[in-house]
């Protein structure tokens, strides 16, 4: 397997709301037409909580339609951010009846990824959805223990994004298997927290499946790449040293005067050219 650079879904739209990211109602096939021209043919879903079951993801004529675009232009969806477990965490959720909503919704999720070939799924346990007790922990890893044999049948691996420091990360990475659970590794994210790559990734480098390139200055939210205090050359060099050969995936900034293609683009080149000089 060799690493690949792909996009975060949204980031060839206009910015709805104000959103950095969100899902694209308007214009979710036209991104994938849009990705070709510029050079990317891979691409990470998002889904939101909001009008969860009317995404293209979740209806059966949804994923026709999603298959089928990805056979003409020759495009990939290998993974999906889940940015509606952040929004509606179920390890939070007070009433078991929302918890087993949610749960509900959780599995829903998996059973639509893998009919359109989603095979690593984002659970952000970050902002909304972070980790703050014991219990919030030990209700998401007993669920995910549950769910082993569904989620190991489907060919599927759960991925995590975290604000844990490293020790952390690691002692709860550990609880669950390297064959189907790994981190999420968001270098933005992890420049703005303060952490220091070399110990992160001595840590949880070899559970890594998936890297989402942004940049962020510490305690600060994202701006366009090498304006923040990621170190990317650092980075990459670590990556390459663990053998990475998963995806690259940009969730950048967002291109202040509308061309999202041509900010994309000059992205794209800078995370060719860090993967080439570490070697990658």
């Amino acid at each position: 397997m060799m690493s690949q650079v792909g996009f975060m879904q949204g980031r060839l739209s206009p910015i709805v709301d104000g959103k950095i990211q969100s899902f694209p109602w308007d214009n979710w096939q036209n991104e994938i037409i849009l990705a070709k021209k510029i050079g990317l043919n891979l691409m990470e879903w998002t889904l939101d909580q909001e009008r969860l079951y009317e995404n293209p993801l979740m209806t059966l004529d949804g994923q026709k339609e999603i298959l089928s675009l990805c056979k003409n232009y020759n495009f990939f969806i290998p993974s999906l951010t889940g940015d509606c477990f952040m929004q509606a965490p179920f390890w939070k959720a007070s009433d078991q009846s929302d918890k087993d909503s949610l749960q509900e919704d959780f599995l829903a999720i998996l059973n639509s990824c893998s009919k359109v070939g989603i095979r690593f799924i984002v659970v952000p346990l970050v902002d909304n959805g972070s980790l703050s007790d014991q219990n919030q922990e030990d209700c998401l890893v007993e669920f995910l223990h549950e769910q082993e044999d569904k989620i190991s049948n489907l060919g599927i691996k759960i991925i995590f994004e975290s604000d844990f420091k490293p020790a952390n990360l690691l002692r709860f990475i550990s609880r669950l298997s390297k064959v189907n659970f790994g981190i999420n590794y968001d270098i933005g994210n992890s420049s703005a927290l303060g952490f220091n790559p070399v110990k992160e990734f001595q840590a949880i480098g070899n559970r890594i499946f998936n890297v989402h390139v942004k940049d962020r200055p510490l305690n600060g939210t994202t701006v366009p790449l090498g304006d923040g205090d990621a170190n990317f050359p650092l980075v990459f060099e670590l990556l390459h040293s663990y053998n990475y050969s998963y995806n690259y995936i940009l969730q950048t900034a967002r291109a202040k005067d509308g061309d999202h293609s041509s900010a994309l683009s000059r992205y794209n080149r800078s995370v060719k050219n860090w993967m080439n000089n570490s070697g990658s």
